[in-house]
Formats: C-alpha cells, structure tokens, sequence
C-alpha cells in the first residue's frame, strides 16, 4: 500500500469516526423525526377494543369471526438520501481548503445518519456538469467509499452550476426521497429547476460560506485570482468604495439565494466556515420535525 493510499485512509476512518459520533449523540433521533417515511403500510390485524378508530376496522376478517377487527399500520422508514455536492473549484476559497473540509464533513454527518436509520445514500458530485454520479446503497463499506471520494475526487471543471446538478438528480432518481445540495450557490438562476425538483422530491439546502466572501479585509494592492475562471486581477482593497461595492455585491448574492429557497419551498441552512455547523443543521430537522 503506498504513503498517500495510506494517509487517505487514515483520514476516511478518522472522519468516519467522527461523524458516527455526531450523528449517534445528536442527529439520529432529529433525523427520524424530521424525515418521516414514505407513508404507512399494512402490518397486521387484531381485535377492536373500545376507543379504536372505527375508519381502521377490517370488514373482511370482521365477517369471517363475527366481531370487529382492526387493521395495523407501520411507518415505512426506509428512504433514499442523495447528496448532491459541490465540488467546484469556488467551494475550495479560503485558507486550507477550510470549506470542502466543512462540506466533506457535512455531508459524512448526513450520510452516517441516514444508514444509522437504515436507509439508502447516493451522492452527486458536480461542477458545471455531473462529475461523479454514486447510486443509493446501503452499509458501511458504501459510506466509506462516499467519504473516500468527497476526501480524493478531482474535478474536471471549475465552474457552478446548481441546475444542471438538479436536472440530473431528477432524471436520475424517479423514486421520491430526500436530496440534500450542499453548495455555495455561486452559480446562475436555479429556482425553476429546485421548485421541479421539489416537486417530486424533498430538497435541503445548505449553503456554506467563508466570511471573507463576505467583507474584503484593508490590504493595500492584493492580487485576487477567480478561482473558478483562474483570472487574475490586482485589487486596490484600502479603497473604501471597492470594499463597500465587494460587501454589496455579497449581500446582494445572498439575498437572491435566500429569496430562490423560500420561493421553491425549500428548507434551508447557511452553514459559515470557522463557525459550527452543528447548530443550524439541528435546528433544520429540529423545524422539520
């Protein structure tokens, strides 16, 4: 085994552990609550006691015995989650690739979670285009493959686009289930394909972001590269009227992605670099349930 297939898998099972933690102390229980199942399926017949709902009698097995039975029903709890991922070059802005190290863990949390309560998880990985498509499965094998491609897999693009993610995701995935989209919505207009998507689906976003997207720090002349057109260009940032028009133009970005999410009916978190994501997560399936 070479030195780095070594040291990836070092790092699969460290966060492996790690967000088996997480999801068993905090997430499992909110997980369940908050997605509930398909519906109820039949489970079995027993005899009507005062109090029952008349609506669940059986007839059926009711004539045959010549007193009332009921039918019982069971939540159906297995359910498909698919991760849809940005890995897109936007999503590596920051020191040390601090937010894909977020996302990657993120979308770990999610995927633990999930099988932790026996359902399925797929994941898309996705640019401008569908980069990797891993279909649902079940078992911890598969979660590890998950983390280990969120950990190695190198994009062949650099640009976002959040509508072609969800286009194939719908095409995709016929049967309704859980999609999760995980990226810093730096891309065109999305919202008619998220309100599609919604449609049949049940879609989660979580939009994650550094603080300096946010506010440009006093610098002097600092030479800015876009990281996904690789396009240089030196920024006077001590100019207050260059400041202001970066924060601006952030607000104004944000306000838009926000606007899209409640718009297509769409649950939402904005999950910040540097800052826990537990919270806001929580209080998404928290709302849910």
């Amino acid at each position: 085994m070479s030195e780095r297939t070594a040291e990836i898998l070092k790092k699969v099972r460290r966060i492996e552990l790690k967000t088996r933690g997480l999801s068993k102390q905090l997430f499992t229980g909110e997980y369940h609550s908050a997605f509930k199942g398909r519906g109820m399926a039949f489970s079995e017949v027993r005899e009507y006691v005062e109090g029952d709902d008349i609506r669940t009698i059986d007839w059926n097995v009711t004539a045959r015995f010549g007193h009332p039975y009921i039918k019982i029903f069971e939540e159906e709890r297995e359910l498909t989650v698919m991760l849809l991922v940005d890995v897109s070059a936007s999503d590596s802005f920051g020191t040390r690739d601090i937010k894909k190290d977020m996302i990657t863990e993120i979308a770990a949390v999610l995927a633990v979670s999930a099988i932790q309560n026996n359902d399925k998880v797929g994941m898309i990985l996705f640019t401008d285009q569908v980069e990797k498509f891993i279909p649902p499965k079940k078992g911890k094998s598969h979660i590890l493959r998950i983390i280990r491609e969120l950990l190695e897999f190198k994009p062949s693009h650099k640009r976002t686009d959040v509508a072609e993610a969800i286009k194939y995701f719908y095409n995709a995935i016929k049967k309704r289930s859980i999609g999760f989209i995980i990226s810093d919505f730096l891309s065109g207009d999305f919202r008619d394909e998220l309100k599609m998507a919604n449609r049949r689906h049940d879609v989660i976003a979580l939009q994650t972001y550094d603080q300096r997207e946010l506010e440009l720090p006093k610098m002097g002349y600092v030479q800015f590269s876009d990281p996904e057109t690789g396009e240089l260009q030196w920024v006077n940032t001590s100019k207050k009227s260059i400041r202001e028009g970066y924060a601006k133009n952030a607000k104004d970005h944000f306000k838009r992605v926000e606007e899209t999410f409640k718009k297509s009916g769409v649950d939402y978190a904005q999950l910040q670099t540097g800052e826990s994501y537990i919270t806001p997560l929580l209080n998404v399936f928290k709302n849910r349930g």
